[in-house]
């Protein structure tokens, strides 16, 4: 086996981490046919197939997954060093690599990410909207939100809470029309939910304590935009976040049934790779965030 460039190794793990040709070349600003070379110039030094090509999609083999699981990490290790340059620390600088929950992200980080760079222009932001769970060091990504009602435990990252995410049972006037108005916890359980994810229990702080409700519905989904565009539509009501209905609230498509009553819908972590040094572009991010989330009562610290 030959000397092996560098550049090839950086090209492959971008093809890799982007699921195709024209995706790497986008990133790394050069064109898909020297992607497409540089694959081959790889796989022939070090002789075997690293990548499955059809016409419209890659796949790593066996080998290129074996490769990709050690060369990630080192890749990243690399970009510490180089981030960590004295000369560099005036101001952060680099691409940032963040992956965040769809709703989430949607909802929550247009103003946040546009501010950010306004505030600091020389980071470029690469925002993945997601609902897979990302590995962050194996993809290389600087910064993941991830919102949980349990710890998260994985060593080769660092979780920091931001805060726990308020939630609320919301109706539309139009479904309301038809139907009572719920007064206590137990009148919801003649209504129509539109269910997130399963018939798990919700529990209920209100004035009188904890109380625990079992959504029950024709419609169910695992996105939380489509159960608020369910609920606006009249399908039911549903349990949702503050952070995703404030537009709808103001626009009078959605009522808060049981104001006094609130739902405790999770924590927000904020995780970032376990490494020695952590890049500036990434502290800054996450201290921005954090201070937006906060200050703007998205999230609430209690």
């Amino acid at each position: 086996m030959g000397t092996i460039d560098l550049n090839l190794l950086v090209i492959f793990a971008t093809v890799a981490q982007t699921g195709g040709f024209s995706a790497a070349a986008r990133r790394l600003n050069i064109p898909k046919s020297s992607v497409s070379r540089s694959i081959s110039a790889l796989e022939k030094t070090i002789g075997v197939q690293l990548i499955h090509r059809s016409t419209r999609h890659v796949a790593l083999s066996t080998a290129g997954s074996a490769l990709l699981g050690r060369l990630a990490p080192l890749l990243s290790s690399l970009r510490d060093v180089v981030d960590s340059l004295p000369e560099l620390h005036d101001q952060p600088s680099g691409l940032l690599r963040v992956t965040v929950p769809v709703d989430f992200g949607a909802a929550v980080l247009p103003h946040v990410v546009a501010s950010f760079a306004e505030t600091y222009p020389a980071v470029q932001v690469d925002l993945h909207l997601t609902a897979r769970f990302v590995d962050l060091v194996a993809e290389g990504f600087d910064l993941a939100v991830r919102i949980s009602a349990r710890r998260l435990k994985d060593s080769s990252v660092t979780a920091r809470s931001a805060g726990r995410v308020p939630m609320a049972i919301y109706a539309s006037p139009a479904y309301l029309a038809a139907r009572s108005l719920p007064r206590s916890p137990r009148d919801l359980d003649v209504h129509q939910w539109v269910v997130f994810r399963d018939d798990t229990p919700l529990r209920l702080d209100g004035p009188t304590g904890f109380v625990e409700v079992s959504p029950h519905g024709s419609v169910r989904c695992d996105d939380m935009t489509f159960v608020r565009e369910a609920v606006c539509a009249g399908g039911g009501i549903g349990a949702l976040p503050a952070f995703l209905v404030a537009p709808d609230l103001l626009a009078g498509r959605l009522v808060p049934l049981l104001p006094q009553w609130t739902i405790d819908g999770g924590e927000v972590w904020i995780l970032t790779p376990s490494r020695r040094y952590v890049p500036r572009k990434v502290v800054a991010f996450r201290d921005f965030l954090l201070n937006t989330l906060r200050t703007q009562g998205i999230i609430s610290t209690r």
